[in-house]
């Protein structure tokens, strides 16, 4: 199958540009964005699509009239799979949004999505990824022992059951981890109303805003060395990694 041989025209831009546009933006909003990846999510993997590459170059908006729907992006790495069907599809994906059974070279499916999604909503709730290092093994080490935390001050007016949805999916056993389907039913999404918090949350648009700039530079010098230079596709990962990754204080 050909998933770019009908692309649906999307005007918005990226969710994640639009949201350090707005002039308020709170968990429930969070939340709200993260039920229209995992809607989208789900439908693929319903027609035993797996897209393999989620991450926020990859979540667009349909227009840019507010509220506009979240729309998925690139399905140049998807792949179809039979049922709950696991193997080893190859190695594919961007480095901050692998799972541990790909990095591990593992049998995998539908759940590598799942983990991705919850790299974004860890992103989302308060500008900054669950898993860094500026170098890559490391970083690979971090995510197969899904090694992550929830530090202060910033988490401590996270809900508690935004956190727990984060957990099952950021579980490292692939057959324990939460599915989209489930997902959707957690109290955080579905009573959203009632369980997560409304309150603006500026630190979390400020740290986006760093995140947006940081990913722009990084996609900006890794075009310019694919366009000027012949590096190997190893070595563009470790200049890309080595040379701009940095510290959590940047995002803060």
């Amino acid at each position: 199958m050909d998933y770019a041989s009908t692309p649906e025209e999307v005007t918005g831009g990226e969710l994640f540009e639009d949201i350090v546009a707005r002039e308020f933006y709170s968990e429930a909003d969070a939340s709200h964005c993260i039920q229209q990846i995992l809607e989208s999510v789900n439908h693929c993997h319903q027609n035993g699509v797996v897209h393999r590459d989620l991450k926020p170059e990859n979540l667009l908006l349909a227009s840019k009239a507010k509220g506009a729907a979240v729309k998925l992006a690139d399905f140049g790495l998807a792949i179809e799979v039979q049922g709950e069907q696991q193997a080893w599809f190859g190695f594919a994906g961007t480095p901050g949004y692998l799972s541990p059974e790909v990095l591990k070279k593992e049998p995998y499916g539908k759940p590598v999505d799942i983990w991705a999604c919850g790299v974004i909503l860890y992103i989302l709730l308060v500008g900054y990824p669950p898993f860094w290092d500026e170098d890559q093994h490391r970083l690979y080490a971090q995510i197969k022992a899904g090694a992550y935390d929830y530090p202060s001050p910033e988490w401590d007016t996270v809900t508690p059951e935004a956190k727990n949805l984060i957990n099952q999916m950021l579980t490292v056993n692939p057959v324990k981890r939460i599915t989209a389907s489930e997902a959707l039913k957690h109290p955080w999404i579905c009573q959203r109303e009632r369980v997560a918090s409304v309150v603006h949350r500026q630190e979390t648009v400020d740290c986006l805003k760093k995140f947006n700039a940081r990913r722009k530079l990084k996609g900006a010098i890794l075009t310019t060395m694919l366009a000027t230079r012949n590096f190997s596709s190893k070595r563009i990962i470790s200049i890309f990694f080595t040379n701009i990754d940095v510290l959590p204080s940047l995002f803060k």
